[in-house]
């Protein structure tokens, strides 16, 4: 992802309680405010700033939480507002991937396949070549752990959550909220509506980067059948199975 260098946007510096600052944009899902909002945080990140404990990254905002015996509110927020229109003369340099997903949307899998098929006036093979041809920019992780909040889905395909959320949704469900798309990375409670599922683990605590993706990559569904998902699921399961991915240029 190149940034936006002629671009510089209008922030909100606001105290979370006495030990967090919470930097917002404007509350838009596009891309040109995530690169900024990732430019910002890697400038953080790689200061090393004394009494700073964490950052946290969101679609269009920044949570820094610091140690207040080390630092106060306005002197880091001043150290913040200096920095950020340095971000414009510094190069990006995070490596973006383009993650290959395989998922079934066999109906065993795509609980809301026939309600988004009325409610959109779309056949179901129109809805797989639909949600299928997209490459999804991962905007934000969160919600569950590994839970990726993905932009980019087309228009034809926008629906509202159910009116009554699933008391479980199935690990590894993939639905449609809205304008988003996304992946449960466990079972749990939601209300999106669900087309299929991946057999892909999105968050394994074993591993030293439990979640393999990260904000500014990007996911493509790749459309499988009901005994490719099993085959998957096997490999998955004994830790054998090579998800594709590519450099991205952008």
């Amino acid at each position: 992802m190149i940034p936006d260098r002629l671009k510089t946007y209008k922030l909100t510096y606001k105290p979370l309680g006495k030990s967090a600052i919470l930097i917002e944009w404007p509350p838009e899902m596009n891309e040109l405010i995530l690169k900024d909002v990732l430019l910002f945080y890697n400038r953080i990140q790689l200061s090393k700033k004394e009494g700073i404990v964490e950052t946290i990254q969101s679609i269009n905002s920044l949570t820094i939480i610091y140690d207040f015996e080390l630092i106060n509110f306005d002197e880091l927020n001043l150290w913040l507002k200096r920095i950020y229109p340095e971000i414009k003369n510094t190069s990006y340099t995070q490596k973006n991937h383009l993650w290959k997903i395989p998922v079934c949307y066999d109906t065993t899998f795509g609980l809301d396949l026939s309600e988004i098929s009325v409610k959109n006036k779309l056949s179901i093979q129109e809805i797989i070549r639909l949600h299928t041809g997209t490459a999804y920019r991962i905007y934000s992780i969160g919600f569950l752990p590994g839970f990726l909040y993905l932009g980019g889905l087309e228009k034809q395909l926008h629906i509202n959550r159910k009116s009554k959320p699933r008391l479980e949704v199935p690990k590894g469900a993939v639905g449609i909220g809205g304008v988003q798309t996304g992946i449960y990375p466990k079972s749990s409670p939601g209300g999106w509506q669900i087309l299929g599922n991946t057999p892909i683990n999105f968050f394994d605590i074993s591993k030293s980067i439990p979640c393999f993706a990260k904000p500014g990559d990007k996911i493509q569904f790749i459309a499988i059948s009901y005994q490719e998902h099993v085959h998957i699921q096997e490999q998955v399961t004994k830790g054998v199975y090579l998800l594709e991915k590519e450099v991205l240029n952008d």
